[in-house]
């Protein structure tokens, strides 16, 4: 029986370590919430997606923004294509990737078929990608893809070439303030756009 899996790829949003290029304007304590609040509603989102498995791969603890149902695994030391690799190395059947920074996805958007396709692909406006689903999971199309740069989207979406790849629509992750700013608006009634309404309110643009 084919089992499909939910895999989240996150940092625990602690003041230093996440969303750095969002200091300034932001304190990294601000940040950090924005991070916090991002990534619950990301794992929110997950938790009402059909799958056989929710697995959150994490950088660090869980804390009280973990709800119930999700499998944790630490992410392996390397790169983070190593890293990508190894939490789809963990699955047994299709699976689909997502990461922390667009809080404005929806279960409609997470709900995939793998019958008659291959792959899902989810480019970010950054040139980066914010979703990935492999039918059969294999870490060699993720291995060497260079991350973090402009180009990233373009070379991952080389390795599934010869695959059958549904598209899914281009998102915008959180990177910085302007990021921060366009995504809350498009995450009306998230954690995500009351914590930016809240630090608006304080002055914080």
């Amino acid at each position: 029986m084919t089992t499909t899996t939910l895999l989240v790829i996150a940092k625990e949003p602690r003041p230093g370590r996440v969303k750095t290029r969002l200091t300034p304007p932001f304190t990294p304590e601000e940040a950090a919430s924005l991070a916090e609040a991002a990534l619950a509603d990301t794992l929110d989102t997950v938790a009402r997606t059909p799958a056989d498995r929710r697995v959150l791969v994490l950088d660090g603890a869980p804390g009280p923004w973990l709800p119930p149902g999700f499998e944790v695994v630490p992410q392996c030391e390397g790169g983070l294509d190593v890293r990508l690799a190894a939490a789809f190395a963990g699955c047994t059947g299709p699976a689909l990737l997502v990461g922390m920074d667009t809080p404005q996805i929806t279960p409609d958007l997470l709900t995939v078929d793998f019958a008659d396709c291959d792959a899902y692909f989810g480019p970010a406006e950054d040139g980066g990608f914010w979703s990935l689903g492999l039918a059969a999971p294999d870490p060699a199309l993720l291995l060497g893809v260079p991350m973090s740069t402009p180009h990233t989207g373009a070379a991952q979406r080389a390795r599934l070439a010869g695959l059958r790849v549904r598209e899914l629509p281009c998102l915008r992750d959180v990177d910085t303030a302007y990021d921060a700013e366009v995504v809350a608006g498009a995450a009306a009634g998230s954690r995500f756009a009351a914590r930016w309404t809240e630090l608006s309110g304080a002055g914080v643009r």
